[in-house]
């Protein structure tokens, strides 16, 4: 995939798991990966902290479910003088997620996005993307279960955009470093726990704040000599491999990441680690029930 606002900029892929991981998990399993920030654009869209609605649905607009502007712009900007560009990153993605579900309609499926930093606010605006639109349902029978795994990423919009995507059924697991600052943007002031006061009373400024969405797995980890190790995706990875090197911050969690260990061992990660990651350890949170 690439998004129209850095000519042809590559940005993420869509993969299908084959008929032999098919077998071992089940279902048929869409894989949409989404790598974090890397051009000048994307950094200055990483900044633009504005709300705007989100209005993915044209037949149900919801104005009260507002997103970061930046990242809703990275994700349905269209350049259309670039000659390598084929339309916005959601125009791509959806054409093909949809190809893929009529593909193997007759199959079990599941819908996997996964991305770190900016690439996970990516995955969750395409996670609900992909709901909102109902893409993921046929004819009311049957839903295909969207799961997002965020390594190391920010808050993507409003509190009403956290609810929307639980009514939806979105399922989210952010995997992140307590000393990471990036998963504490936007909304380092104004977020979930500023708006309100106990469980009842709501502030006037409520809808104006950020929220993450989904289940937390806090990882603790800090390099003296290495500031720049709290936001790596390596180190990142390295730790759901080796969960007895950080202090897991979520009751729960230990056993998960004990059972994380012992399956990404199994699997040599490559320069899209965090495909694998997702994958496995997804197949590991869905089966606990724990999201």
């Amino acid at each position: 995939m690439q998004h129209g606002t850095c000519c042809g900029r590559w940005i993420g892929y869509v993969a299908v798991s084959s008929d032999e991981e098919v077998r071992r998990l089940g279902r048929r399993d869409v894989l949409v990966t989404f790598r974090g920030t890397v051009t000048s654009t994307e950094w200055i869209a990483n900044f633009m902290s504005s709300l705007r609605p989100a209005n993915l649905d044209p037949h149900d607009p919801r104005r009260d479910v507002k997103v970061e502007s930046g990242f809703l712009s990275l994700y349905t900007s269209d350049d259309s003088t670039c000659r390598f560009g084929q339309g916005s990153c959601r125009e791509q993605l959806l054409g093909e997620v949809s190809r893929l579900i009529n593909k193997y309609q007759d199959e079990e499926m599941s819908i996997t996005l996964a991305g770190h930093s900016m690439g996970s606010a990516l995955a969750l605006l395409s996670g609900y993307d992909l709901a909102e639109l109902g893409l993921n349902r046929f004819q009311q029978q049957r839903e295909i279960p969207i799961t997002v795994y965020s390594f190391g990423g920010p808050r993507v919009g409003n509190t009403d955009f956290k609810e929307r995507c639980e009514e939806l059924g979105v399922k989210v697991l952010r995997v992140v470093n307590v000393h990471d600052p990036v998963t504490k943007l936007p909304g380092l002031f104004m977020n979930e726990h500023f708006r309100a006061l106990g469980e009842t009373y709501q502030f006037p400024w409520s809808c104006s704040c950020y929220a993450h969405v989904g289940v937390e797995l806090a990882l603790d980890f800090f390099k003296m000599q290495n500031p720049a190790c709290v936001h790596d995706l390596g180190t990142y990875i390295g730790l759901l491999k080796c969960p007895k090197m950080v202090q897991v911050h979520k009751e729960g969690m230990v056993d998960l990441l004990a059972m994380a260990k012992m399956t990404l061992r199994k699997h040599k990660l490559q320069a899209w680690p965090w495909q694998d990651a997702a994958r496995q350890v997804g197949n590991l949170v869905q089966s606990l029930g724990l999201i």
